[in-house]
């Protein structure tokens, strides 16, 4: 780390502590030669997420469109922008230690079904309508039929072993 004023490669570290909620740590430095004193923030780098969207265009992963969709289907249902943020946060942590640097919008859907299936199903079948490009009142009576088996599966099941019954694309 050089110094800032006099471009001295010595430093040495007066303090480190936790910064951004543990995301970071936060040092300060004094240079050894001309006692400057500065900051720097240590942080793990990410390599950035590229989304495949239906069309085959790539972008950046940004959760902020993640959250949108989540807080647009959750309106009204009395969950809290914590526990989105939360959800999202899951979302990002998996997607972040694949081995595959491409993931496909469609799998990220699935990510934040999965999620807000368990959370509340109002919003699950406000998110799929929107997700999966619901047509009509069919689709609408298909995905909450499917939702309905699939509670009566995981009711039914043994406390050690839950059901789980993946959705596929209602058509």
């Amino acid at each position: 780390m050089r110094c800032p004023v006099c471009q001295c490669p010595d430093n040495r570290v007066l303090e480190s502590r936790s910064a951004e909620s543990g995301h970071s740590v936060r040092r300060r430095r004094e240079c050894l030669q001309c006692t400057h004193r500065f900051t720097t923030y240590e942080r793990i780098e990410f390599v950035p997420i590229v989304v495949v969207k239906r069309s085959g265009d790539r972008e950046s992963f940004d959760r902020s469109k993640v959250l949108r969709g989540m807080v647009r289907a959750c309106e009204k249902t009395g969950i809290s922008p914590l526990q989105l943020e939360n959800i999202v946060d899951e979302i990002e942590v998996e997607l972040q230690q694949r081995a595959v640097r491409e993931v496909s919008s469609s799998e990220i859907g699935e990510l934040v079904l999965s999620h807000l299936r368990i959370l509340n199903e109002v919003a699950y079948i406000r998110f799929a309508s929107v997700y999966k490009q619901f047509r009509g009142i069919r689709d609408f009576v298909e995905t909450l039929n499917h939702l309905k088996e699939s509670t009566q599966l995981a009711d039914s099941a043994p406390d050690s072993q839950m059901a789980v019954v993946p959705m596929g694309m209602v058509r």
